[in-house]
């Protein structure tokens, strides 16, 4: 077992008699299709963004509030849910959270217009912020061995990311077959099995002294993330004036006080306290930055196989299979690597891999097909799954099994927030480089030109509509528009994840090899 933290976790915290083995494996393969339902929709919504973007007339903004109105309300909801999962049960919060996710699913299949559906993306999030620290904390209460733990949650690790392999091929497939809303509604069907046996072969667990929960601080984590990433977007995009500084200024004085409040409360909602164990902190932090490589490349590289490739949704999809499952793959090999090499060498290294595919993307020619990006995205991938599996364990290894609630909720929130820094600060700044660098040919005027320097979806969809001659113009001056943001984005990722990987291997590398 990882040894930053050897505190076990008193009797109360645990159930009074733990199930049989085969009981434990049968509630992580239940708790497997909430992880697959958030995986899933992620990334089949990514290959509906182009239709969705015809479909309804959507602008850039309104297409990145789409993408990122889920994870802004999940990530501020996190850490309180995951607290109410310690006060009145996790099961509970689960079986909860899923009838609820299940049902706006449903709701969101049928918008008919962008602010409906960025409505619903946000109710989403409220019912998947009760999903994810429960699957975790579950796991870590079933899960008491330490080999055991750690094979669960490469399990849980590899379920995102077969997720998003899956996601491309029920979205691609239903964009194609039937229309975008369809991606919504395999939700229902994928909580079915949780909904029906749940209660049943999951057994509950629960803080002892949850403490009560604290409104305010509710209220501020909301002040403090909304604001923040909402001034992030503004920068991308319209650059650094009054109003992006302004909402990003509050955004850190409510974080500021946030934390102060957590320091004076006698039932903080989230221990700060935890943040002061650098294997606990840095793991988070690696977290955050894998998940922000994966989707902020998993965002503009759909758009690319589908705009400028010209593949079908399911076709791109099937394209990217591959890189997905190449970290279901490497999560799953880490396991008993870290038998023989320690933990953070380990986890910088999957961060230097990441860096290495975003290095790739950086210096390719964008013009010579699809084929260098996919081995990007690849190499970015076993990179992704070699160090998030790690560093979930290293989280939860890191504190006491009676603080797992809130040390889940920690790491789902960097999860959320990495997925959610990813597309709303790539996909910002590749959604302002476009709009930036796109020349809109002589004889393309009005509301189609319009359009067009929207998104390179707009373009693609006023080229249809134009004259032979002008639509290639068109075309093609959007598509260079589209990859001149990809190459500055691509470099962004790259320095971002060495200096992740350096830091990793300076923090963690005294963590010993696992037992």
């Amino acid at each position: 077992m990882f040894s930053p933290s050897s505190t076990q976790a008193p009797r109360s915290a645990r159930p009074v008699m733990g199930p049989a083995p085969w009981r434990d494996w049968t509630a992580l393969a239940l708790l497997m299709f909430p992880v697959l339902l958030v995986a899933v929709d992620n990334t089949a919504l990514t290959f509906a963004l182009p239709e969705i973007a015809r479909s309804l007339d959507v602008g850039g903004v309104q297409l990145l509030w789409i993408v990122d109105a889920y994870p802004l309300v999940l990530a501020a909801l996190l850490v309180s849910m995951g607290n109410l999962g310690d006060r009145i049960g996790r099961r509970r919060l689960l079986l909860i959270g899923s009838t609820g996710f299940a049902a706006v699913s449903a709701a969101t299949a049928f918008a008919p217009s962008a602010e409906w559906l960025i409505a619903g993306r946000a109710a989403l999030g409220v019912f998947g912020a009760m999903l994810m620290p429960s699957t975790l904390s579950l796991i870590r209460n079933i899960f008491t061995d330490p080999n055991r733990r750690r094979l669960a949650i490469a399990v849980w690790a590899a379920g995102f990311s077969g997720g998003a392999a899956l996601g491309p091929i029920f979205g691609g497939w239903l964009v194609e077959h039937f229309w975008w809303g369809a991606v919504f509604l395999v939700a229902a069907f994928l909580l079915l099995p949780l909904l029906a046996f749940g209660k049943v072969l999951i057994p509950e667990s629960k803080d002892a002294n949850p403490g009560r929960v604290d409104v305010p601080s509710i209220a501020l984590s909301i002040l403090t993330m909304a604001p923040f990433v909402y001034g992030i977007k503004e920068f991308a995009v319209h650059g650094l004036g009054a109003s992006a500084a302004a909402f990003m200024l509050f955004g850190l004085v409510m974080g500021v006080l946030f934390v102060r409040r957590q320091q004076r409360i006698d039932s903080p909602m989230l221990d700060v306290s935890l943040f002061k164990n650098k294997v606990f902190s840095t793991a988070i932090v690696a977290n955050v930055l894998s998940l922000f490589s994966m989707t902020g490349f998993i965002y503009f590289f759909a758009q690319h196989l589908q705009l400028v490739e010209g593949q079908s949704p399911m076709e791109a999809g099937i394209a990217m299979i591959p890189a997905l499952l190449a970290t279901v793959i490497a999560g799953l090999l880490v396991v008993p690597l870290v038998k023989k090499v320690r933990p953070g060498f380990v986890v910088a290294g999957g961060l230097t891999l990441s860096a290495v595919g975003y290095f790739v993307a950086v210096v390719g020619d964008h013009g010579s097909g699809p084929v260098f990006l996919l081995s990007a995205l690849t190499v970015l991938a076993v990179g992704v799954g070699a160090a998030e599996t790690i560093s979930n364990d290293l989280i939860l290894a890191s504190v006491p099994a009676d603080k797992s609630g809130a040390a889940s909720a920690i790491s789902e929130t960097g999860y959320e927030l990495g997925s959610l820094l990813g597309t709303a600060v790539l996909g910002s700044i590749l959604t302002a480089s476009y709009q930036h660098n796109l020349v809109i040919p002589d004889g393309v005027t009005g509301h189609a030109a319009e359009k067009s320097g929207e998104t390179l979806a707009g373009a693609v969809d006023v080229a249809s509509t134009l004259p032979a001659p002008l639509a290639e113009a068109l075309t093609a001056s959007a598509r260079v528009a589209f990859d001149s943001g990809v190459h500055i984005t691509a470099a962004i990722g790259l320095v971002l994840m060495a200096g992740a990987a350096a830091l990793a291997a300076v923090v963690l590398r005294r963590v010993p090899r696992a037992h």
